[in-house]
């Protein structure tokens, strides 16, 4: 049985987790490209100037009831400040992505935030259980310092739990929590795959997340996880029409013969922006870990480019500087 326990489903056999669009891709695909990369060009570090303090909490009354503060941190690590609440995406402090810190994926500019600045944070959404996305070290000082709720797709919570995290939520596709703020979570579907060993490919399911407020699937937050392209970005659409926000992967995706099943490039992203048609969608997965054979500067270039082919598209989707932050009306 798999780690969830879930039963047979339309994405899971009762051992292993799969997508939709079954993967082609598989051990000897990865052989040939380990054995041929050209990795792009990445600097050794990427100094960047100290960040502003997060507020302790952006209050849900006032002028602006319904007032979001987005502050990148940086790879897939966003602080959403929302009706008083304070999240996580993916959080992920260590210097590198990886089982252990000697050796993996070294980052190459520091987090937006310095972990000491953050909120009090009181829920955690986490997508799946790659390194770059369920980093124990930050769990661990997540819940040691701060307690928060985790919420996260089938099969995490053993794996949480065994990190000494206490309040878990976890949840199939299209499954619906509640926080006790009124606030609702909803797991939403992505295309990518699972496995911190050789041992355990495919046996803990990966996702993406829509927020919302109590009573609306209108102006939907919506993260997509670690995810390649597909039919799920019209699924999310037509169930939550037009995002308030939508956070969109744009790295890890050359070559695209291998990667494209499982990680979307920059003219994937710009296609999901144009089929999801939120207010404002912000790049994300770029910029600290050199995962792939993309260089740090291709994604955003090639971004800018895609871009270019949907005018109307330029001005509400964005790449934001680890640090940065803005108020997203």
């Amino acid at each position: 049985m798999a780690d969830s326990g879930a039963p047979p489903s339309n994405h899971f056999d009762g051992k292993h987790f799969h997508n939709p669009q079954r993967r082609t891709k598989g051990l000897a695909d990865m052989l040939r490209w380990v054995s041929s990369r050209q990795p792009g060009a990445w600097p050794k570090w990427i100094a960047r100037p100290d960040a502003a303090t997060p507020p302790a909490r952006v209050p849900a009354q006032g002028d602006s009831p319904d007032a979001l503060r987005l502050t990148f941190v940086g790879h897939m690590t966003f602080l959403l400040q929302w009706r008083g609440l304070n999240i996580l995406t993916d959080p992920i402090w260590s210097m590198r992505a990886s089982p252990v810190q000697f050796m993996g994926p070294k980052r190459k500019c520091a987090p937006g935030l310095r972990f000491e600045q953050l909120p009090k944070i009181d829920f955690v959404l986490l997508s799946h259980d790659h390194y770059d996305h369920l980093d124990r070290i930050t769990v661990q000082r997540l819940w040691k310092e701060h307690h928060p709720r985790f919420y996260t797709s089938l099969g995490n919570a053993r794996r949480l739990r065994r990190l000494g995290v206490r309040d878990v939520v976890e949840m199939d596709w299209w499954q619906e929590a509640q926080h006790e703020s009124g606030l609702r979570v909803v797991c939403t579907p992505a295309q990518h795959f699972s496995g911190r060993t050789p041992w355990d490919r495919d046996r803990t399911l990966w996702c993406g997340f829509a927020l919302l407020g109590p009573n609306s699937d209108q102006n939907a937050i919506y993260f997509a996880g670690d995810t390649g392209f597909g039919p799920l970005f019209a699924e999310v659409a037509a169930r939550f029409p037009h995002p308030r926000l939508a956070l969109l992967p744009i790295g890890a995706f050359r070559p695209e013969w291998f990667m494209g099943e499982v990680h979307c490039s920059p003219a994937d992203a710009v296609e999901a922006h144009r089929i999801l048609d939120p207010h404002l969608t912000v790049a994300s997965h770029f910029g600290s870990f050199a995962l792939a054979d993309d260089g740090l500067a291709e994604p955003l270039t090639l971004l800018a480019a895609a871009l270019q082919t949907q005018p109307a598209a330029a001005a509400s989707f964005i790449a934001m500087i680890e640090g940065d932050w803005r108020m997203v009306e």
